[in-house]
């Protein structure tokens, strides 16, 4: 990829300005659209086609979690990357089921934003993954398990499942090369068999079925 398309979907003026400021200033970065709410989001996706979205939750018209749908069903190569607070955690669970890339906070660093974008659309999904984790804990406890976990999970060997449970728990591929002493690219393979045989398409929806399976059990409250 030589540069990055980035498309900014937030109702707030300010807020898109300061995220088109911090973006259009990295070399290889080019914010090609803006948009004030999710249908003008999933037009923009259609017209400039971006790499990336950088998509708010709530905006009028339709709000980021249904324009996230509304991408992954006419988009799936658009990374959406779900811009958030904590009081908005339950939208935030619900969008990286619905095919999100990953989140980051608002307020996070101009310099966290950068590399999220960046590992977004390399297709490194688990972005803040002490966050991600945490939400997904709280919201896979409170819903049932699926009936056909165990059988999501046969395919898997065992060297698969423990990748996908030091997924889960928000290491890299180098960490977990270092966990596994094996090389990274033997652990690129061993997350690329994962992803295949569970039937998902980044980390962020595999380390959700580690939860909804009950590979991993929620830590429940600190």
């Amino acid at each position: 990829m030589t540069g990055i398309r980035i498309a900014i979907a937030d109702d707030e003026a300010l807020v898109r300005g300061g995220f088109r400021a911090i973006l259009d200033a990295e070399p290889g970065f080019e914010v090609v659209a803006e948009a004030a709410d999710g249908r003008q989001a999933v037009s923009a996706a259609e017209r400039f086609d971006p790499h990336v979205v950088v998509m708010d939750i709530r905006m009028p018209e339709l709000d980021g979690l249904a324009a996230t749908r509304q991408l992954q069903a006419t988009h799936p190569d658009v990374r959406v990357l779900i811009v958030t607070t904590f009081d908005l955690d339950e939208y935030v669970y619900d969008a990286l089921q619905a095919g999100a890339a990953g989140f980051l906070l608002k307020d996070a660093r101009p310099t966290e934003l950068i590399a999220a974008v960046r590992a977004v659309a390399a297709g490194d999904a688990l972005i803040a993954p002490q966050v991600t984790r945490r939400l997904i804990e709280a919201f896979v406890a409170s819903r049932p398990r699926e009936a056909v976990g165990a059988e999501r999970l046969a395919g898997l060997s065992d060297r698969e499942r423990e990748v996908l449970l030091l997924l889960a728990g928000g290491l890299s591929n180098r960490e977990i090369a270092g966990e596994m002493s094996l090389s990274e690219a033997t652990i690129k393979s061993h997350v690329a068999g994962v992803l295949g045989k569970l039937g998902v398409r980044d980390r962020v929806q595999a380390v959700i079925v580690a939860y909804e399976t009950g590979l991993v059990v929620p830590a429940g409250p600190a």
